[in-house]
């Protein structure tokens, strides 16, 4: 038990450190190989030494995860990025492989549920602590942070507070139990107080609204809510007795500060933790002991029980009494809030310790536009993860994002509604499988299978099934419980992409598909004597599985190999043109969909003397990626000099299809990408308007904005070709 445990964490922290956010290309491939590797090898190991039981617990839930991946990888046909479907493609198939890995490890070893989440714990623990240590020690962990959130080892503040949210569930399971070693549930008070202050610290209001989700879930399925209930309320005030002071401190809860402030407030901020931690542990222990001692009779428990839902009552009361006799009223505080959260012009409140109780957010501009784009594309979207590039269309700013902080509006602007129906049948299958091992509210879920025996006489939905509350089902009802504040906070956010929140979802969710009910563990169909064909099975099946799992990692691998290729083209150009050139043209065939290899060719094809050839590779570019702004402008920027006649219509394509580039606030702010696509869309103009001239004679693009009566009638230009482009 203590070695797949051991295991779990070592996994979880592996994939989180390394991978981090997910958007550095070189981490995450290497992250999806071995993802995808050791799931295969798990599959493989599960289906040879596993038993032979027939079992189809979570065979639909799995079958719609790997169409939910094929339709990605086929996004790639009709995509607006298809070199950015492929790579999602790849995160997606290593996702599907974490996924079948868990089923099929639930599978060959049912009894090791409390390893996994045990080892989950541990691992939120460390992770979350590493997260505070960049804040108590910034001069060696994070001399560069502006902000006073917490954002390491993810680089993303959010994917931090899902971290310790989902920690925070396995911790609640961890302290509440009544099996278990006395000290293991005693250090849950300590854990769950750092998970809490790392959450606030973080100030991700989506994580604490996921949390609150969780738990309310956890509070209503599971029967052990005194011990919950003591647990969350003494390290909620410790955590909150931190949080409060780092509030105050303005070393600690301002943007910008000078490192030696920040260090000296860490450093404060370190010893303040050391003492919760230790309050913590003495109040785990004194509770343990009092608790072994005597058990509370169920008088005193229900007695308990109706103080803390009486201080529930008390407090909704008093928010709702305090908005009531508020400025707005209740009906005006609430129509007010809702405006300001589904307004994609309000105000985003600051990085700073107010938001946590501000409203606004700038979600509702990025959901906006998913919506416009899937408005555009009904059927498929835009491609498996090219919102990126058609959201540039569409904004009405100059803030570059990735993703649209939604999985439903980025699944509608990706993949249409295709996709989400897909999605949302993953969603069903999923919950009718988690459903037989947890028995949410005392019941199970009967499936088609039953509903289509003849003699049954029933309809495929929820059967009353009361049931003892087993260690086994309480651990899997905290699987629930984490499955769902995951996706809680998918819903407004992007972790999704975030491999070291997603795994654990995953490896939580398949577990639950592949347990079907408790207590019915099969004895599994050895084969008779003298027949070998279920092992010979068995084994076709495990070696199919390996050689999918290497041909889709060999897949995950190619955008890597042709980036690597082409920094190597870029490096071998000064001093071996002829190597150069092999080496681009090899970053082309191992990704024939990216366009950074095709420019990276055309640059050099230039340099070496080919410019026919180059303007070629770069026309290429533009048919591969007809809906990218930028092979429009690499394009129109090389026929500037080469042809510049034609470099009009293209400079026009570009603008057309991200006005923004040229935004006034970017001209007046001499925003340098601004500025020249500026001077080359001037010059372009003024060479279709007059014979070409000789380089001496040509105009200055450096100087075309070097007044401020320049750049005042460039804002002017630019409002008038901005308003022609939206009028088509």
């Amino acid at each position: 038990m203590w070695i797949a445990g051991a295991l779990t964490l070592a996994i979880a922290c592996a994939v989180t450190f390394f991978a981090k956010g997910g958007l550095n290309l070189r981490t995450m491939t290497f992250t999806e190989i071995a993802l995808t590797l050791g799931s295969g090898a798990i599959i493989a190991g599960a289906l040879v030494l596993g038993p032979g039981s027939g079992r189809r617990d979570g065979a639909w839930p799995m079958a719609l995860l790997l169409a939910l991946t094929a339709l990605t990888a086929i996004s790639i046909s009709w995509s607006v990025a298809p070199d950015e479907s492929w790579q999602d493609a790849g995160r997606m198939l290593a996702y599907s492989a974490v996924f079948g890995a868990a089923i099929a490890l639930v599978r060959v070893a049912p009894g090791r549920w409390p390893a996994i989440i045990g080892g989950l714990a541990a691992a939120s623990v460390v992770v979350c602590g590493y997260a505070l240590l960049t804040k108590i020690f910034p001069g060696p962990l994070g001399p560069a942070d502006a902000y006073a959130r917490i954002e390491e080892p993810y680089g993303y503040w959010n994917a931090v507070g899902l971290t310790a949210a989902m920690g925070a569930i396995c911790c609640m399971w961890l302290g509440a139990r009544r099996d278990g070693h006395a000290l293991l549930r005693a250090l849950a008070y300590p854990a769950l107080g750092l998970l809490l202050v790392t959450l606030i610290l973080a100030y991700s209001r989506g994580s604490l609204a996921a949390l609150a989700a969780g738990l309310a879930l956890w509070f209503v399925l599971v029967p052990l809510r005194l011990r919950g209930a003591a647990l969350l309320i003494i390290s909620s005030l410790a955590a909150g007795a931190v949080g409060a002071w780092d509030f105050k401190t303005h070393s600690l809860s301002a943007e910008a500060v000078p490192l030696a402030q920040r260090t000296t407030g860490g450093h404060q901020l370190g010893v303040l933790v050391l003492v919760m931690l230790t309050v913590l542990l003495c109040a785990g222990v004194a509770i343990g002991f009092m608790t072994a001692r005597r058990a509370p009779s169920a008088r005193t428990r229900r007695r308990a029980g109706a103080a803390l839902f009486a201080v529930i009552g008390l407090f909704v009361l008093a928010a709702l009494g305090g908005l009531a006799h508020s400025q707005r009223g209740l009906t005006g505080s609430i129509s007010h809030a809702f405006n300001n959260l589904t307004d994609p012009n309000a105000k985003t409140p600051p990085n700073t310790p107010g938001r946590l109780t501000a409203v606004a957010s700038v979600r509702a501009r990025y959901w906006k536009e998913a919506l416009q784009i899937f408005k555009a594309h009904p059927a498929l979207g835009a491609g498996a993860d090219g919102y990126r590039v058609a959201r540039l269309r569409y904004r009405t700013e100059t803030l570059e994002v990735r993703h649209a902080h939604g999985f439903l509006v980025q699944t509608l602007a990706d993949l249409g509604i295709v996709g989400l129906l897909i999605a949302l049948g993953l969603l069903l299958t999923w919950m009718g499988a988690a459903g037989r091992p947890t028995h949410p509210f005392n019941r199970r879920w009967a499936p088609w299978g039953e509903w289509l025996r003849l003699n049954s006489g029933g309809r495929p939905g929820w059967r009353r099934a009361p049931g003892p509350y087993t260690p086994e089902r309480i651990g899997m009802l905290a699987m629930l419980c984490v499955v769902v504040v995951f996706g809680m906070h998918s819903l407004i956010d992007w972790t999704w992409y975030v491999p070291g929140n997603a795994c654990v979802a995953l490896l939580c969710a398949g577990w639950l598909a592949g347990r079907g009910e408790l207590g019915q563990e099969p004895a599994g169909d050895r084969p008779r004597a003298g027949s070998a064909r279920p092992a010979r099975m068995r084994v076709a099946l495990a070696c199919a599985a390996i050689i999918a799992a290497l041909l889709a990692a060999w897949t995950q691998w190619q955008p890597q190999r042709s980036e690597e290729a082409r920094a190597q083209a870029l490096t071998l150009l000064a001093h071996d043109p002829a190597a150069a050139v092999r080496a681009a043209e090899g970053a082309v065939s191992r990704d024939p969909l990216s366009v950074e290899a095709l420019f990276a060719l055309a640059s050099i094809q230039q340099t070496a003397g080919k410019p026919a050839l180059a303007r070629t590779t770069l026309q290429s570019a533009v048919r591969l990626q007809p809906s990218n702004p930028q092979t429009w402008l690499t394009l129109g920027r090389y026929d500037l000099t080469h042809a510049p006649r034609s470099a009009l219509a293209e400079l026009q394509a570009a603008i057309y299809l991200n006005p923004e580039s040229i935004a006034p606030e970017l001209l007046a702010e001499h925003q340098r990408e601004a500025v020249e696509i500026y001077n080359d869309y001037v010059e372009a103009v003024r060479a279709s308007q007059t014979p070409v001239s000789s380089a001496s004679g040509s105009p200055s693009r450096a100087g075309a904005l070097s007044s401020p009566a320049a750049r005042r009638r460039a804002a002017q230009r630019l409002r008038r070709i901005r308003s022609r482009e939206a009028a088509r």
